[in-house]
């Protein structure tokens, strides 16, 4: 796939390895089962609404989905600071930056 910019057309590779996605292998794997499992929660949510079902119990399951979900935010931030942070440290390249963009992350991610 590709992507256009100006005159030049760019792999979309090429984009997201600059862009420093990256989740380690075991991880993603985590990660995927995850959210396939929160999808499911989803999906069990609208079907307990269109059947009605007590109010304290949707949002029992709800408050099952938002801590599935932060728990992939900390798998994430996890990955985050073994990885993009610490590699910019030892590079010495943008090392404040990645503090910097960490600290609004987790700040992001604990909602302050």
């Amino acid at each position: 796939m590709t992507q256009q910019q100006g005159s030049r057309r760019v792999l979309m590779e090429d984009v997201r390895e600059s862009q420093h996605g990256y989740i380690k292998a075991s991880d993603k794997e985590k990660v995927q089962n995850r959210l396939r499992r929160i999808e499911g929660q989803v999906r069990g949510l609208q079907r307990m609404v269109d059947e009605e079902v007590y109010c304290v119990d949707v949002l029992t399951q709800i408050s099952s989905a938002i801590s599935a979900l932060e728990k992939v935010g900390t798998i994430l931030l996890k990955d985050h600071v073994e990885h993009c942070v610490r590699e910019s440290i030892e590079k010495g390249e943008g090392a404040d930056e990645k503090i910097e963009e960490l600290t609004a992350a987790v700040e992001r991610f604990l909602r302050v």
